[in-house]
């Protein structure tokens, strides 16, 4: 190994140790260390080594260790955070994972929807599949608050199972600065869930 080559490797190599286990990056992430060739070189040297693991093309882990699982599953919002950066888009958690990120399931959907500014596309991930779900402006006016979560994990439980237990839920995991949120960001709800994010950032607890 050449020592330009060898000076790649470590400089990466030393970026890599120095985040936690579990960071995904991508090579874009190392391109000012070297040309894309010799990134995405070193990043393949890396995997054989068993450092780096590869998730997906163009996207890799330092896995997460623990001394009686072994590897640790990849944390999918890091996965999704490295994706945006790579691809220059927002995301938003949708469907049955915006319920379970906010408590209201305990069940980790096999698949996870995205809903993004960008291209729709699907990437997997070991045994989960993400889905991202290209969709309008409105629906991306709250992406990366939690009002955002909640307008996507009451639409899809549906107003017909929205009931007490489920508002009084997210009562009290909201902060009082994310009901203020709610209110703010109503207008990019449905008129039914506009109604619920006003129960739920004024009613009592």
């Amino acid at each position: 190994m050449s020592k330009n080559v060898q000076s790649v490797d470590n400089t990466i190599l030393s970026r890599i140790y120095g985040s936690r286990g579990g960071a995904t990056f991508s090579p874009g992430d190392f391109l000012d260390l070297g040309s894309r060739r010799a990134v995405d070189l070193a990043l393949h040297r890396l995997v054989k080594r068993k450092i780096l693991r590869r998730l997906a093309r163009g996207l890799y882990e330092y896995p997460r260790e623990h001394p009686e699982l072994g590897t640790l599953s990849p944390d999918i919002e890091k996965v999704a955070q490295t994706l945006a950066g790579k691809h220059r888009i927002r995301l938003q958690p949708a469907g049955a994972y915006a319920t379970n990120l906010l408590g209201l399931s305990e069940q980790v959907p096999a698949k996870i929807v995205f809903l993004t500014d960008g291209p729709s596309r699907t990437v997997r991930v070991g045994a989960q599949e993400i889905r991202l779900k290209q969709t309008t402006p409105r629906n991306m006016g709250p992406a990366g608050r939690t009002s955002g979560l909640v307008i996507q994990a009451l639409r899809h439980l549906g107003q017909e199972h929205v009931d007490d237990a489920v508002i009084r839920s997210l009562k009290r995991k909201l902060s009082a600065k994310d009901k203020d949120q709610l209110l703010e960001d109503f207008v990019y709800a449905p008129a039914w869930v506009r109604a619920l994010l006003r129960t739920i950032a004024k009613g009592d607890s």
